[in-house]
């Protein structure tokens, strides 16, 4: 619910402030004086495109700050209103209200703020959508739109109607993806013929191949290991041999071995106990002679003796290069690649075997989209009976009693060169995101008329009228949001301005309703009356205010309403007697 908005140097207006409270509320005032500025400034609220030409003249810009609160309404407009605030990060005051806040400098750029956050205005229109619908004049032109009309009849029985669209939907995705894919791969059969030609190639070398993991990197070391062997083979060799004698050598004492053991004995035996005290040490040297010997000895095993060695792995590494020249520059990455390739492939499959299959799977797909699309049809075509009923009922109270709406559902014929053909029965439609249908609602004014569509049928009282009557069958058992109509009884007066207001008034039963009228007879059932003053400021600009009026104030503003009637007694009494009919009428329907 909207409970408090002030706007400066909006239009004529420099600084006001409104207070809105549950019920009905309508804004008064002379012609000029700003009300449809109010209208702009939930407009603004709610996300429509900035106009630099409504900021007052000479004031750099025009702010909009509206308070919100969301208690009222129901719980899916409570959680869908959560979401927006949490996803923009905003802030509840202390009371638990929301305020919302629009700038429109006179350069025509625009700020938003939700919650204390700068915000898109975007995000403005997302958060007052559940909670706040601005009816004006160019609305009432949109009724006469095809799409709005089929919202409506969603809308009015979107109990059965939407698990059904849904439903619909979700079969159309599906069966749009594999048609999508099969016009595809049928279109480009050769081109995928000649990809997968290309991708078969490629793997069958790099399989003929069979690189492994790491195995150019490992290559690199060997080779480098082997290019060196005889230098690495002699000097092994040769330190082996100074150790432990050359293995052809048949006499004794040749190698360093033979001499420490020399050198241990003569210690050992030696009659001083002094040097005999160094024989132990020449023990700590042979021990590790003898190991440095026999790592030695391990390590002229392990060399290769394979002499053709190095040229198996020079081959092996010029195979792997033609690997990496082509696909990746290494052989992790090779490998890498194959894997991408091989998944690649087998969405390339273009064999006839396949196509069928495909083709099969779209005819399933789109069996479940016609009986989907054919029960969406036939709710919506019963739906539209009772939707007919009810308005043409609600036009009955608003002095319009002969006149007959009609809702037609036909089904959208497809154009030549349709994205979306559905053939159900002999027809090819244009299956939509919201259907095979299409809805018109057809307006019958009096009795004995022909019916036509309400854009060749209705004048602009009638527009209005049946735009109302439309949204109080809507309204149903909705609670909490607000709703604003901008001279919805507009080219319309006497007893028919009184159905008006009477409607009005209902809906304000489960509604905040907020009413810019130029009508006494809807004035007079407000529960709250606001006015539109607008005042010199003695230097040629006009401004404008807003303020409640009293109970002995409203009776002066209905008086003035009545064709200027404010400064006589019978204008005035004129004024009671409304005010009066408006309450027993108030009082008897609650």
């Amino acid at each position: 619910m909207l409970t408090e908005i002030r706007i400066d140097g909006l239009g004529v207006i420099s600084t006001a402030t409104a207070q809105f409270h549950e019920g009905l509320t309508v804004l008064t005032g002379e012609t000029g004086a700003g009300k449809t500025m109010v209208v702009t400034s939930l407009h603004l609220l709610s996300g429509a495109r900035a106009d630099a030409g409504r900021v007052r003249l000479g004031a750099s810009r025009a702010v909009v700050e509206g308070r919100f609160t969301v208690d009222e309404v129901n719980e899916a407009a409570r959680a869908e209103v959560g979401e927006v605030l949490e996803a923009a990060a905003a802030e509840r005051d202390d009371d638990g209200s929301v305020i919302a806040i629009r700038t429109v400098g006179s350069d025509g750029r625009s700020r938003a703020h939700l919650g204390g956050r700068g915000v898109p205005a975007s995000v403005l229109s997302d958060f007052t959508a559940p909670l706040l619908t601005v009816h004006g004049q160019n609305d009432q032109l949109r009724l006469q739109r095809p799409d709005q009309q089929l919202n409506a009849l969603d809308q009015f029985a979107a109990d059965t109607v939407g698990p059904l669209l849904r439903k619909y939907q979700q079969h159309r995705r599906a069966w749009l993806d594999a048609r999508t894919e099969l016009l595809e791969r049928t279109a480009r059969s050769r081109e995928l013929a000649l990809e997968a030609d290309r991708l078969k190639h490629s793997l069958a070398e790099i399989d003929g191949i069979a690189p492994e993991p790491g195995e150019d990197e490992r290559l690199v070391a060997e080779i480098r290991r082997l290019s060196d062997l005889d230098s690495l083979r002699e000097a092994a060799s040769t330190a082996h041999d100074a150790l432990a004698g050359p293995a052809d050598t048949p006499e004794a004492n040749s190698g360093a071995l033979d001499a420490l053991g020399t050198a241990r004995s003569r210690l050992e035996s030696a009659e001083d106990p002094e040097l005999a005290a160094l024989a132990p040490r020449l023990g700590e040297a042979i021990a590790v002679v003898v190991d440095l010997t026999t790592d030695l000895s391990g390590y002229l095993s392990d060399l290769p003796s394979d002499p053709g060695a190095l040229d198996s792995m020079l081959t092996r590494q010029a195979e792997l290069k033609t690997l990496t020249r082509k696909y990746a520059p290494d052989i992790d990455g090779v490998i890498a690649w194959a894997d991408e390739s091989r998944t690649r492939l087998e969405s390339l499959d273009v064999s006839e075997e396949t196509l069928a299959s495909l083709a099969k799977e779209v005819e399933v797909a789109a069996d479940k989209v016609r009986s989907a699309a054919s029960k969406l049809s036939a709710a919506r075509t019963k739906a539209a009976g009772k939707l007919a009923a009810a308005v043409s009922a609600e036009l009955g109270g608003l002095a319009m009693g002969k006149a007959r709406l009609e809702v037609q559902v036909s089904q959208m014929p497809a154009a030549p060169q349709d994205s979306a053909p559905l053939t159900i029965g002999d027809t090819e439609l244009h299956a939509g995101s919201s259907g095979v249908d299409e809805v018109e609602f057809r307006l019958s004014a009096h009795s004995g008329a022909q019916s036509l569509p309400l854009a060749k049928s209705a004048s602009g009282g009638e527009l209005s009228r049946v735009m109302l009557a439309l949204e109080v069958v809507l309204a149903g058992g909705e609670h909490g949001a607000t709703m604003v109509f901008d001279e919805v009884d507009a080219g319309v007066g006497g007893r028919a301005a009184v159905e008006i207001g009477r409607r009005l008034a209902r809906l304000a039963r489960t509604h905040q309703v907020i009413v810019v009228t130029h009508l006494p007879q809807v004035a007079a059932f407000a529960d709250t009356h606001l006015v539109v003053n607008k005042s010199d400021d003695g230097d040629g600009a006009v401004n404008s205010g807003v303020r409640a009026l009293t109970n002995d104030e409203r009776v002066i503003e209905l008086a003035r309403m009545l064709a200027g009637l404010d400064d006589t007694e019978t204008g005035r009494a004129h004024a009671e007697e409304l005010l009066q009919i408006a309450r027993s009428e108030r009082a008897a329907a609650h």
